[in-house]
């Protein structure tokens, strides 16, 4: 079952690389509890198949980037990517991307968490396992109150202007 509007962000958890240890958050990898994350905030949230690919490098964090204070003086609290990769991975994409305190960049190692919202898909053919379906979703309190899913292969629906609009 896929995840739509209206719908409570499944039970999970999801992997963040912390570049500068923090009291209850060391270096390195870190786990996070998805609904623990959400409570109490408004968020944007993408989803895409894979650090380092061609749209997803050139177009699709870029774009959160460029518009993260634009969320915020909207009240968007948080700006989260999230991937099936591993934290390593994720965090130093997020470093080469310029994210880094602008967007959080959240692994989903073994795709659990994206199973979960039903956004997996079989990139198997490209040599990529199971992987995320490219969307958007703007979620308040741990409720999606927006989502938006590319239909194969597009890159139409879930940019940054589009969410940006929604907010």
């Amino acid at each position: 079952m896929t995840i739509k509007i209206g719908d409570k962000l499944p039970e999970g958890s999801l992997s963040e690389f912390i570049e500068v240890e923090t009291e209850g958050c060391s270096l390195g990898p870190n786990t996070f509890n998805v609904q623990e994350l959400a409570a109490g905030k408004k968020i944007a949230i993408f989803g895409l198949p894979g650090a380092y690919t061609p749209t997803c490098s050139a177009k699709h964090v870029p774009g959160f980037v460029e518009h993260a204070e634009a969320f915020k003086a909207k009240g968007v609290d948080e700006i989260w990517c999230i991937s099936v990769n591993d934290a390593f991975v994720m965090g130093a994409w997020g470093r080469e991307q310029k994210a880094t305190n602008i967007v959080r960049m959240m692994a989903d190692g073994n795709a659990a968490f994206t199973k979960s919202l039903g956004l997996d898909a079989d990139f198997s053919k490209f040599g990529m396992g199971t992987r995320s379906q490219r969307y958007s979703m703007l979620v308040e309190d741990g409720v999606v109150t927006q989502l938006n899913v590319e239909q194969g292969g597009k890159f139409e629906v879930s940019n940054a202007e589009t969410l940006l609009g929604q907010v």
